[in-house]
């Protein structure tokens, strides 16, 4: 039989979480702030390995796109956008927890240099806050407000995140310098593969653990799902592989499969992207150095011209004379 879910109780407040969540994502509410994305909040300190990948890839396992928009420098202690882009068709549906077929979810994370954080409401501009709309940030965790999280939220409704960003004074913050940093994003459209624990979701290919012939396909009542009897080949014993509602049956009784031959069709469309943009965090003094610098090239310009009128004026009259 293939490997269960060890975590029983976790598996099914996921589940319950995922639901309510999908039902109710458009809901600027702390449900949502406080149970996504638990499982990474709860098992990594950081959620940027070592490698530079995030680790919201451990779950969800095809690669998609993602695109981040910020400014190229911004000055100390002023809030800017930082919008992340998390392309797909709207019009596709997605296995649920249940089994059932309902529309994509979108999550981002957030990971800004040290010293950026999220902007406090009494800071953000009322234009930028109709961009938010009923969107509900948080920090990773405590201590790590740099690295804001958002989702799960309606696909149809934010395919475009709008975060809005403080930058930091290194006048008063340690942590910040004037310098170029990098800021690094992950988004993901959709249900996981995985669990925490390496177990499968519903939203996954599920193989044969056994190489033989299928006895026996029989569809649970209830739930939903399938439990399907190999006899090995090998060993004449029978193996009974167990599907969970969602993926779609391609094997039929009297086939013979072999181990970790697909059973199922891939039901995912979602997936993880991540990518990343540089950003510099400008020296007010070396802005006005640089515009009272181009104010003198201007004035010697000018004059420089002013007094080449005066000489050629000098020239002709002497010339006249």
């Amino acid at each position: 039989m293939q490997t269960t879910i060890t975590n029983k109780w976790v598996k099914e407040w996921w589940i319950l979480s995922f639901v309510v969540l999908s039902s109710f994502g458009e809901l600027s509410c702390a449900s949502v702030s406080d149970a996504y994305p638990i499982f990474a909040q709860q098992n990594y300190e950081n959620p940027r390995e070592a490698t530079g990948r995030i680790v919201c890839a451990n779950c969800h396992l095809a690669k998609k796109t993602v695109d981040i928009e910020a400014p190229q420098s911004v000055l100390p202690n002023t809030v800017f956008e930082a919008i992340v882009k998390i392309p797909y068709d709207t019009q596709i549906k997605q296995v649920l927890a249940n089994g059932k077929k309902g529309g994509l979810n979108v999550g981002a994370v957030l990971i800004l240099p040290k010293g950026f954080e999220l902007a406090p409401p009494n800071r953000i501009p009322t234009e930028m806050k109709e961009k938010l709309g009923k969107l509900s940030f948080q920090s990773y965790r405590p201590g790590k407000e740099n690295i804001i999280v958002v989702g799960p939220v309606p696909g149809k409704l934010y395919t475009e995140i709008v975060f809005p960003v403080l930058s930091p004074d290194p006048g008063t913050n340690k942590e910040a310098n004037f310098s170029k940093y990098p800021i690094y994003v992950g988004g993901n459209r959709g249900r996981g593969q995985l669990y925490p624990d390496g177990s499968k979701s519903n939203n996954t290919v599920y193989t044969a653990s056994a190489t033989g012939k299928i006895n026996r396909v029989v569809r649970k009542e209830g739930k939903g799902g399938y439990e399907i009897t190999i006899e090995e080949s090998s060993e004449g014993r029978e193996t009974i592989d167990i599907v969970p509602p969602g993926p779609e049956l391609i094997v039929s009784e009297g086939e013979f499969v072999k181990a970790d031959q697909p059973l199922t069709n891939n039901p995912n469309v979602g997936g993880f992207g991540q990518g990343e943009v540089e950003i510099v965090l400008q020296d007010p003094l070396r802005i006005q150095g640089l515009l009272a610098f181009l104010a003198s090239v201007v004035l010697a310009q000018i004059f420089l011209v002013l007094k080449k009128k005066q000489f050629e004026k000098v020239q002709l009259a002497e010339m006249n004379f």
